[in-house]
């Protein structure tokens, strides 16, 4: 089976990335697109990401999550972190997460070091979860085998009756991480495949150096 793509066209002409128009700091800049593509309610997710680690067997591993917050600091989100993400991450920290945005036909690459958050955080975040998705991130096992969806099913049942008008508290092996960026990338697409591609990349002593990348 074969199915030839290469007469699948698009032209970009929606927007433009010009020096003159972008902030000293690029979290700034992201934060303006967000609001950007938010507004537009042309995305059902504007947070979902792609992350991407290199995992234990070597091989480089994309996912989509969800961003849940974004500060000067970084780029923050949740998971299990005896996962495979998370057992990735323990053994590499380097990782990129990357928002695809084809409404606004843009692009935001990040390229950082991811550790975790402080408890006292992950216990608020998981507390605001709606009660379901607490139980969620307790009965999963994530990335493990499992023999059906039944079993799934079964221990969320049983985790429900023994948390009948009960606290659910955060596990310890389910929380947060923080991409600290050391470069980001903003994309944005342009007629004739000259699309724009500005980097800032983080300098020793903090400042960003930003530069004007070849399409």
């Amino acid at each position: 089976m074969q199915k030839d793509l290469s007469n699948y066209r698009k032209t970009y002409e929606k927007s433009a990335l010009t020096e003159d128009t972008i902030s000293d700091n690029p979290i700034q800049l992201f934060q303006k697109w967000f609001y950007e593509v938010e507004a537009s309610d042309g995305v059902d997710e504007p947070n979902a990401m792609t992350l991407s680690t290199i995992g234990i067997d070597n091989f480089p591993k994309s996912r989509v999550v969800l961003l849940k917050k974004y500060t000067y600091e970084g780029f923050i989100f949740y998971t299990n972190y005896t996962s495979e993400k998370g057992m990735a991450i323990d053994q590499n920290p380097n990782v990129c997460i990357s928002f695809f945005w084809p409404n606004m036909e843009r692009q935001v690459i990040v390229k950082g070091k991811a550790e975790k958050i402080p408890e006292n955080l992950s216990d608020g975040y998981f507390e605001s979860r709606p009660e379901g998705s607490k139980l969620g991130a307790i009965v999963s096992n994530q990335s493990a085998v499992i023999t059906s969806r039944e079993v799934l099913e079964e221990k969320l049942k049983a985790l429900e009756k023994a948390y009948e008008n009960k606290e659910i508290e955060r596990p310890d092996f389910w929380g947060g991480y923080i991409v600290k960026p050391i470069s980001i990338e903003f994309w944005q697409g342009r007629p004739n495949r000259l699309h724009d591609r500005i980097r800032y990349s983080l300098q020793s002593d903090m400042d960003w150096k930003i530069e004007r990348l070849a399409p």
